[in-house]
């Protein structure tokens, strides 16, 4: 299996502009630009890519959750999940330093000392995770009922 996205971009690295189509075409055209990846916090100017890779990790966190889940006899009524994807310095300019996934968890007849273990297991075993490992990966998982 293969997925794919396509990236176009014009200009410089300051003042250009790209576009980013997915395969699936949840993305068509999506604009992304040094503004919209560093000045536009509230996302109105386009997209970035350490956004996607949020969106992207806290959905396979999710899924991986609740297969672990499951393996243990609970159904998740909800599992909201937030990827906070954190930028500073590194050699050579800005990268990513470290990722926070911030679970809130509605799963039935579960104990939090369960929630924490399955949710431990998923970070550090949901395939976005493993690919995203050369950064520190933190986790917090609130049991709600």
């Amino acid at each position: 299996m293969i997925r794919s996205s396509k990236a176009v971009w014009k200009g410089s690295g300051k003042e250009g502009k790209g576009e980013l189509t997915s395969t699936s075409g949840v993305l068509k055209a999506t604009p992304y630009s040094f503004h919209s990846r560093f000045e536009s916090e509230d996302g109105k100017a386009g997209t970035n890519p350490e956004e996607l890779i949020a969106a992207a990790h806290a959905g396979c966190f999710n899924m991986k959750l609740s297969f672990l889940l499951g393996n243990k006899g609970y159904t998740p009524d909800e599992l909201d999940s937030t990827s906070e994807v954190k930028i500073g310095d590194v050699p050579g300019g800005k990268g990513v330093v470290g990722i926070h996934l911030v679970l809130k968890a509605k799963v039935p007849n579960i104990s939090q000392a369960d929630l924490d273990a399955c949710a431990e297991d998923a970070k550090v075993n949901c395939p976005i995770s493993q690919l995203l490992s050369a950064v520190p990966i933190t986790l917090s998982a609130t049991l709600v009922r």
